[in-house]
């Protein structure tokens, strides 16, 4: 007896489940639709194998261009349809989703922001067309959540110059950049600042991170300063405190939610292409009751996801997002992500720990989006700091 097949309304088999894609306008809902169509067709087939290589691939950043991901921060765009933007791209790999973000969020965001005219007309041009990359240096090897407090990394002044020592981890594209947005510890005042560092300095060396079992693409770096010397116009003017770190984070949180909607949006789509394709005990996959189960649960993990980052996009347009509002998102989208790349990795059985399907690169790419940009227990006490007026950390 042949099997019957419902149609139901909706975009269940775009991975937009709620429709919030049509809250766009018309203009930015056909761009959307040249992004989607392009990095279908340019960029996810390709990623696959330099994450497999463990590679970088700056034969993609042509095509990343053209599809706006060079300047998407400076755009003009709402933050919805920047969220959707983010999202397709992490949908086809969360690597290149990092590289773009960071680059818009962190590094365009800096210069654009806190950096003096000289330091945005040298850059900006460069950077907008990605024939420029930057690396933006928080981390160290010791510090990380505690990082505002603890910071290691010294600047001090000697003559009219800046002098840096101390070490940085974990720093994206840390071998491969033009230049380096540094945090460090003014000597003098205690103050963290901001210094722009170019990385063929004398006194700056990056090392690779190696054996990571996700976000291949991106080249993550341990990074040493050994006193390395800076002209005075090295410090960006306007992040003379780790103030001026604090919306430029609360930002970059939000984004990697949007992160962790694309991440579903794959794992969905992956799960349902895999069942409706393969057959045990004589029937298709996707007639059995555990996996459409499986099936319900991500698209339920993904709709809250999607609806919760677009309130979040709403925020944002109407005024300030709140640090704590970022890392409710934050916290509770990638905590979602990880659930469903679970579930999906068990419902295709042996073929979920292999790269050749895709679930197991997403699973191991999500593991990277839950601990960065604040993991997920420090967002909470963030969280929960908001909610009861007590802070769980100094």
């Amino acid at each position: 007896m042949a099997q019957t097949i419902h149609r139901d309304a909706g975009d269940f088999s775009g991975g937009d489940l709620l429709g919030v894609r049509r809250r766009l306008s018309a203009v930015e809902s056909e761009r959307l639709s040249v992004v989607d169509a392009g990095i279908e067709s340019r960029i996810a087939t390709r990623a696959l194998d330099a994450w497999n290589r463990d590679a970088f691939a700056p034969e993609l950043l042509p095509d990343l261009v053209e599809l706006g991901f060079g300047d998407l921060a400076l755009s003009g765009a709402t933050h919805l349809y920047q969220g959707l933007a983010h999202a397709a791209l992490a949908r086809a790999d969360l690597s290149l989703s990092a590289l773009v973000g960071i680059h818009n969020e962190l590094i365009i965001g800096m210069i654009a922001s806190f950096g003096s005219e000289k330091q945005r007309d040298t850059w900006l041009p460069r950077l907008r067309s990605l024939q420029a990359l930057g690396a933006f240096c928080m981390t160290e090897p010791d510090h990380g959540s505690d990082v505002a407090g603890g910071m290691e990394t010294l600047a001090r002044r000697d003559g009219e110059e800046w002098v840096l020592s101390g070490a940085k981890r974990w720093i994206g594209l840390g071998t491969l950049a033009d230049f380096a947005l540094v945090w460090a510890r003014d000597a003098s005042d205690g103050n963290v600042k901001c210094f722009l560092v170019p990385t063929d300095s004398p006194g700056y060396t990056a090392t690779k991170i190696e054996h990571k079992i996700g976000l291949r693409i991106m080249q993550n770096a341990d990074i040493t300063f050994d006193e390395v010397h800076l002209p005075a116009e090295a410090l960006l003017p306007g992040a003379s405190s780790f103030n001026a770190a604090n919306d430029l984070l609360c930002v970059s949180r939000a984004w990697v939610g949007w992160q962790a909607v694309g991440a579903q949006q794959s794992i969905l789509a992956i799960l349902r292409d895999y069942v409706m394709g393969r057959e045990q005990f004589g029937r298709p996959l996707a007639g059995f009751q555990l996996i459409q189960g499986a099936l319900a649960q991500v698209a339920g993990n993904l709709a809250l996801s999607t609806s919760l980052m677009a309130d979040i996009a709403r925020v944002q347009d109407e005024g300030p997002l709140e640090m704590a509002q970022a890392a409710l998102a934050k916290a509770t989208v990638t905590r979602l992500a990880r659930e469903s790349a679970a579930i999906g990795r068990d419902a295709m059985g042996g073929n979920g720990i292999v790269t050749d399907f895709g679930m197991a690169k997403t699973m191991c790419d999500i593991e990277a989006i839950y601990t960065y940009e604040g993991t997920h227990s420090i967002n909470s006490l963030i969280v929960g700091r908001a909610l009861t007026g007590v802070s769980a950390f100094v």
